[in-house]
């Protein structure tokens, strides 16, 4: 006889069959056989592993990093009330930014779903506006097709996450079925032909044309199909924040002209005024916001995706080539091959290379012997981060530098948060990089008020022995993203951004994991020497000037009609 089979061993199995083999969460008495199920597997049943973290906004970043590292869907599991409310950001910020993740949260028995009892909470309600699938399941043999349809909803043509509510009785209940096998999902052909044909017509008329590739373009397929029509035709390319590394080593000098995002005023920017074409490639208005890179709308726009642009007033597209974004690149790259950016167009691109690199260029020197400046700190990091590595970076004014300054070079190895622009999600990140990609080191990058967000989890690390590197840009605590843009606003002054200093190092160590810090400038390049070289989590404290921040902000491009 067979041994009895529960909801929960459902669950499993349908986690199985959709291959999942990571599973992020903390346990509860309300999904509790869910999690003796993934920890102690019946003989012969196989299981994802299971990464116990310390914080369920943290789990869900991890399914979050997971799912835009490997193109997978990340997994993470919770019990109910508090537990599933812990998803909240986490969750926004996936179904922001293009991730999919499949949420499964611990939920009252059924009897009780509709009484003021002990974490009694409507999650399915809660996660509607934020997802692209929220459901609870009410009958045990519906499970696995409820989780199916969860796994579909995630990964449409435009991922995010999906939330299911599992009530106690249902994950206890006996079950006879067994779980539904994977269906294949529905594959995207090419755009129309007649449109990518029209395209083509149109870059070659074209006297500077511009790439702008974002999120949705930075998968493997389409960066590989990118890569080929740019050796073919060399075309500039501006990323978005979250496009970041489509750009190989090879085609650096030909074809990468920055990224845009925050504030207008980068080399992207000024390019994109410039041409009388901008294709954009997988680009969602979240991550940059139209009315800012097309404040005129006098751009001539062509959107090329594997789902419908949202139109405003600062984006209409002449036409929207809907469609595999690889299979449309290669069909492009056949009908565009012989053009060349005419001469006009040749001299603006020197103009803007030129100002890329002058953009690299520290300004002022930092106000105190002991404070590094931002630049000295990226150019740091950049010599230290070789292709394989992944570098995560948290929000904040970091964030800032980093995105325009650091040099990525492989797509979805520089992780970004700008769509939602989540506070926490560095750390955390860096820990899913470095169990999905063991052979090369993870780094984060944070402030000194993004690292407390989710430092606990540096716990996590040291107990999996992960081989990362977490650098904190301490500023002396002050929230200063928010600093700097309020005292731009108010005349000097900024509300609400203070907070107490924590030692840095001594907190490292206190987890278990090694602290160094960057006491001098002159000491910086040795520090990351000793913490890149070491295995096993580091922490490094680097002192810096965000005293010019300001102007980031500044020098932004006004209307020129």
């Amino acid at each position: 006889m067979s041994e009895q089979k529960f909801g929960a061993d459902i669950v499993n199995d349908s986690l199985i069959n959709h291959g999942v083999d990571l599973v992020f969460g903390i346990p509860g008495a309300k999904i509790d056989r869910l999690f003796e199920t993934l920890e102690h597997p019946k003989a012969g049943q196989k299981t994802p592993k299971l990464i116990i973290t310390r914080h369920e906004q943290n789990a869900a970043f991890m399914a979050q990093a997971f799912s835009r590292i490997t193109g997978k869907t990340g997994v993470v599991v919770v019990t109910s009330g508090p537990g599933v409310g812990n998803l909240v950001s986490g969750m926004m910020t996936a179904s922001a930014e293009n991730d999919s993740i499949l949420a499964i949260g611990g939920q009252v028995p059924r009897r009780d779903l509709n009484r003021l009892t002990h974490q009694s909470t409507d999650s399915v309600s809660l996660f509607k506006s934020i997802t692209n699938y929220s459901s609870e399941i009410q009958d045990p043999n519906n499970i696995s097709e409820i989780i199916a349809n969860a796994f579909a909803a995630a990964n449409g043509a435009k991922r995010g996450g999906a939330f299911v509510s599992l009530p106690q009785d249902v994950d206890d209940a006996p079950v006879s079925i067994d779980a539904l096998p994977e269906v294949q999902a529905p594959q995207q052909g090419a755009a129309s032909i007649n449109d990518l044909k029209w395209l083509a017509d149109q870059i070659k008329q074209a006297k500077l044309p511009v790439l702008l590739v974002g999120a949705r373009g930075s998968d493997d397929d389409t960066v590989e199909a990118l890569h080929q029509l740019l050796q073919d035709t060399k075309l500039p390319v501006v990323e978005t924040f979250q496009g970041a590394g489509v750009i190989s080593r090879d085609l650096e000098e030909d074809c990468f002209f920055g990224r845009i995002g925050l504030f207008r005023n980068q080399t992207g920017d000024k390019l994109l005024q410039k041409s009388d074409l901008v294709v954009t490639i997988g680009y969602d208005a979240i991550e940059y916001e139209p009315r800012n890179w097309n404040k005129e709308k006098n751009l001539n726009i062509v959107a090329l995706d594997t789902t419908p642009a949202e139109i405003d007033n600062n984006f209409v597209p002449q036409r929207q080539l809907i469609g595999d974004l690889a299979q449309s690149l290669t069909l492009l790259d056949a009908d565009i091959k012989g053009y060349h950016v005419p001469a006009e167009g040749q001299a603006v691109l020197k103009e803007m290379k030129d100002d890329l690199r002058a953009a690299d260029e520290p300004t002022y020197t930092p106000a105190s012997a002991n404070l590094n400046h931002p630049l000295d700190v990226v150019e740091s990091i950049q010599k230290h981060v070789t292709d394989d590595m992944t570098v995560s970076t948290d929000i904040g004014s970091h964030y800032i530098w980093m995105a325009r300054h650091f040099k990525s070079y492989v797509a979805r190895h520089f992780l970004i948060s700008n769509g939602m622009q989540t506070l926490g999600v560095g750390l955390p990140w860096a820990l899913t990089a470095a169990m999905v990609r063991p052979g090369a080191k993870s780094v984060s990058v944070s402030g000194d008020g993004g690292f407390f967000f989710s430092a606990a989890e540096l716990e996590t690390a040291v107990r999996l022995n992960l081989d990362t590197v977490h650098i904190v840009w301490n500023d002396n605590a002050h929230y200063d993203m928010v600093k700097f843009q309020e005292e731009m606003k108010y005349n000097g002054q900024a509300a609400g951004v203070d907070f107490g200093n924590i030692d840095i190092v001594k907190f490292a160590e206190s987890f278990g994991a090694k602290g160094l810090r960057v006491d001098t400038p002159d000491q910086l390049d040795k520090v990351l020497d000793e913490a890149f070289a070491t295995h096993g989590p580091v922490v490094v404290d680097i002192p810096v000037d965000y005293s010019h921040n300001y102007e980031l902000g500044s020098q932004l491009i006004e209307s020129e009609g």
